[in-house]
């Protein structure tokens, strides 16, 4: 749209909010191929993820990205091929002197190799050449196509699906949805209220993205559940209109009863330098989700670059579907307010709080609009004739009075179990420990610090945000580096970029003192998980990546979530260094054993030999007739029988010797059992002990190291 301005010279010039994302595409992580790429996939799984959660099925998403060619994308877009009027005006064209060079270079590689083959052999040879071929394609790599091809990306989920009608303008439509709402969802880039399942603004700009680069339409298949249809459409973006534009429709046979959805659209990308990023971004949303299951496959045209993997489901435990809520008054701003005021249905102003706001009760809009007396409100005044003024006070009064805090209930965390059961499957840790907290408040939104051992939610408050943290601790497993390895999620999404400004990395590496729980920051192999959901989450940057670190409240709440995961760890890690000082102390004894064996029978067989002096030596051989034994083997003639009876003497010395020092190490762990139970106040147990008589029957015998137990029948 355009207006003639003054002088008629200027024009005034309007943007559709498709063309305006479509310039300013880095806003939603479109920053270059490589990213779009990752970016895309990471929509459509989330997409697809909220779409079965919505439902209450457990998700199984399929992702394949496929290499195309240019030759096969000019297929699909209709194009021939074209014989070279000018070579002079591509990229490829190789001059003269390009020419002369490259082949002085080829011969003086072609002299090195036949050098070194005839120093070196020619297995040296065949290596050096195999490693100039390896520079010279990535030399080629790097020239200005740098490494970017097309990929067809397809992601089937098996969720709600989409209802036939409504499908072009839910993908074709940037900024449209329904049942918008006060609850969490997982799209960064959507309105905290967009409707779980549906594509949020974050897919929609993958559609743009596909759009801008190919041109091609994308296609969507779609159905319902107990719908005997499935929707096919092909369609693309107006992206000046910000329209739909539909190439073509078609309702077909849902004979198998299948409901979700399947998207398919071709990309331009860079898969080899974003693929360590995909591989582990889809690890990560494996952790966070380990109720889901996901199969990916890339395709690519040499079919020894494809690849394939699964990320398998390991529960059927899924967390509770947030719930939409109302905004709470410590959060809304005036244009809230006011657009509250013109679209609610309510015809009085005490209608209006109770029906509009959280934690607003009958009895406190009343006292309420008594605040609001002075300027001739009352309670039955209809709240679409408050005046400007009027209403301006209203929101001040919202934002000045103590409201109770929100109670979480459109939150939905991943739980601790599932963390634990996610982090155990997917890096099998030596140890592990979760923390749970309580729900939480900044800015007028609830959040939770989950903990384990908490059942109850001591809610606080900052301007009336609610999040939760929950957090994860673990030491070793596979894929971790040594030091501190710190894995983010927002609203259960994997944060990969720019972790060094985020409030997770800066209090996981700065905050917290690592050695007072008996870990070293620098050699032990620590990974620290740490997720964040809220209908707010204050990110920072453009496409935000991270999450700030200048909100106090959620600063002290990851803090405390970590500790409380350290603290759990370092029982568990003086548990394991007791045990394996223990172990040690065994090895070390029975290792000396033969030993000490030796030099006693020795000091024994001298004892033996010699009369007894002093009363001690009198009493030890009257009460004892060991020397006695010695002294018989000792008159033994033949020399063979000797030795036999030096042996039989020290291999029941080296018995009895390792006898007792079962018994010690037995009673000592015993001991460090009872006492670590008494520590960390463990529940006890009465026991009975009955005594044997005609009157009680026992089980049979139950050994153990340090008793035997029969139990009463």
């Amino acid at each position: 749209m355009s207006k003639a301005g003054k002088g008629g010279s200027d024009k005034l010039q309007q943007k559709s909010p498709a063309e305006f994302f479509a310039e300013n595409k880095n806003i939603a992580g479109f920053d270059n191929p490589g990213k779009c790429l990752y970016t895309t996939v990471r929509e459509l799984v989330e997409n697809a993820l909220d779409s079965a959660e919505s439902i209450s099925v457990l998700p199984l998403v399929e992702i394949t990205i496929e290499e195309v060619s240019r030759a096969r994308l000019n297929t699909l877009r209709g194009l021939g091929d074209h014989a070279r009027v000018d070579e002079q005006l591509y990229h490829d064209y190789e001059s003269e002197d390009a020419r002369k060079k490259r082949l002085a270079k080829e011969a003086k590689e072609k002299q090195r190799l036949e050098k070194l083959a005839a120093t070196k052999g020619e297995a040296a040879a065949a290596a050096a050449a195999a490693d100039a071929a390896r520079k010279a394609a990535d030399g080629k790599k790097a020239g200005p196509a740098r490494g970017t091809l097309f990929y067809k990306v397809t992601v089937m989920d098996n969720g709600c699906g989409m209802s036939h009608a409504d499908i072009p303008n839910m993908l074709g439509r940037v900024l449209s949805g329904t049942k918008y709402g006060v609850k969490q969802t997982r799209s960064k880039f959507g309105l905290g209220g967009k409707t779980r399942g549906k594509f949020g603004l974050g897919a929609k700009m993958a559609l743009i993205w596909s759009k801008m680069t190919t041109g091609l339409p994308f296609s969507i298949s779609s159905a319902l559940r107990k719908q005997d249809f499935r929707s096919q459409y092909e369609l693309d973006i107006d992206i000046h209109k910000n329209a739909p534009n539909v190439h073509s429709a078609a309702k077909l046979p849902n004979a198998d009863g299948w409901h979700g959805a399947c998207l398919s659209l071709t990309i331009e990308g860079n898969w080899s330098s974003y693929r360590a990023k995909l591989l582990k971004y889809l690890r990560q949303i494996a952790v966070i989700t380990p109720y889901a299951q996901f199969s990916f496959q890339y395709i690519a045209e040499d079919p020894k670059s494809s690849l394939k993997l699964t990320f398998r489901r390991r529960t059927d435990v899924m967390p509770p579907p947030p719930k939409i809520t109302k905004h709470h008054p410590s959060s809304v701003d005036l244009e809230l307010v006011k657009r509250l005021i013109t679209e609610t249905k309510a015809t009085s102003l005490s209608a209006f709080l109770t029906r509009e706001f959280d934690q607003v009760s009958k009895a406190l809009s009343g006292r309420l609009i008594g605040e609001l007396r002075s300027g001739g409100v009352n309670a039955s005044t209809d709240p679409k004739q408050l005046s400007s003024q009027q209403v301006v006070r209203l929101h001040q009064l919202l934002h000045e009075v103590r409201f109770a805090d929100p109670s979480g209930s459109h939150l939905s965390p991943a739980g601790e179990y599932n963390l634990r059961l996610g982090v155990m499957k997917e890096l099998q840790p030596e140890l592990i420990a979760t923390h749970a907290g309580d729900v939480r408040v900044f800015e007028g939104h609830a959040f939770v610090e989950f903990a384990v051992f908490l059942s109850g939610r001591d809610v606080r408050v900052f301007e009336g945000h609610a999040f939760i943290v929950e957090a994860a601790v673990s030491l070793g497993g596979r894929e971790l580096r040594p030091g501190i390895n710190v894995y983010r999620f927002a609203n259960r999404i994997p944060l990969l970029f720019e972790g060094g400004s985020d409030v997770i990395t800066r209090t996981a590496t700065k905050r917290i003192n690592w050695g007072s729980y008996k870990i070293n920051q620098s050699s032990d192999r620590v990974g620290v998980f740490v997720s964040i959901v809220s209908t707010k989450i204050p990110f920072k940057g453009a496409g935000k990546e991270y999450i700030g670190d200048d909100v106090e409240e959620m600063v002290s709440a990851v803090k405390a979530a970590i500790q409380q995961c350290c603290a759990q760890l370092r029982v568990k890690i003086a548990k394991a260094l007791a045990l394996r000082e223990q172990q040690q102390r065994r090895r070390n004894l029975t290792k000396y054993i033969p030993d000490a064996a030796g030099a006693i029978f020795t000091v024994l067989a001298a004892m033996a030999g010699s009369d007894p002096r002093g009363p001690k030596r009198r009493r030890l051989q009257d009460s004892s007739n060991l020397l006695q034994q010695v002294a018989r083997k000792e008159v033994v003639q033949a020399t063979l029988e000797k030795k036999l009876a030096e042996h039989v003497v020290q291999a029941t010395l080296e018995k009895k010797l390792a006898e007792h020092v079962e018994r010690i190490d037995t009673d000592m762990a015993l001991e460090f059992q009872v006492a670590q139970g008494l520590a960390g106040g463990a529940a006890k147990q009465q026991l009975w002990l009955a005594p044997l008589c005609d009157k009680t029957h026992y089980g049979p015998e139950l050994h153990a190291n340090a008793c035997v137990v029969r139990l009463l029948h």
